[in-house]
């Protein structure tokens, strides 16, 4: 099965995501991410799924037009509600599912130093891997 994980700048959530897929789900799922921009792969979420062990630095931040146009995806998955909103069409096969977690780049925004960045980084780092434990059953009860 394929699964696309979606956001808006594919720079954090959806990379973690999918590089939490890739690590825990990779007999099941090939993973993809994207966003609706495009706004590079951010260096926290990199350090931070590198300290659960998951190497995302080789991901790059891309947009929904440069996936592979041979990929049907089963899943699409919305990680923030920008992306939901602007989610473009997909074909019928594609089962729609949005599962909002918070935004670490604009949650770190005012803290004093990386250390406190790096634990809001690890909180949703920690929620996505949750989510993407309990794939694919947990996208039947969250469809859009």
């Amino acid at each position: 099965m394929n699964i696309l994980f979606l956001c808006t700048g594919n720079s954090c959530r959806s990379q973690m995501a999918e590089g939490w897929a890739r690590h825990l789900k990779a007999d099941i799922f090939n993973a993809y991410s994207a966003g609706v921009k495009k706004h590079g792969l951010n260096p926290l979420a990199v350090k931070a799924m590198a300290e659960a062990g998951v190497d995302i630095s080789k991901q790059e931040s891309k947009t929904i037009d440069e996936l592979p146009q041979d990929v049907e995806f089963d899943y699409v998955v919305t990680v923030c509600n920008n992306a939901h909103e602007q989610c473009p069409f997909f074909p019928a096969k594609s089962k729609i599912v949005h599962v909002g977690f918070d935004d670490p780049p604009a949650l770190a925004k005012n803290v004093n130093n990386e250390e406190e960045a790096l634990q809001i980084y690890r909180r949703i780092r920690d929620e996505i891997k949750i989510f993407v434990s309990n794939l694919p059953d947990c996208v039947v009860t969250n469809s859009v």
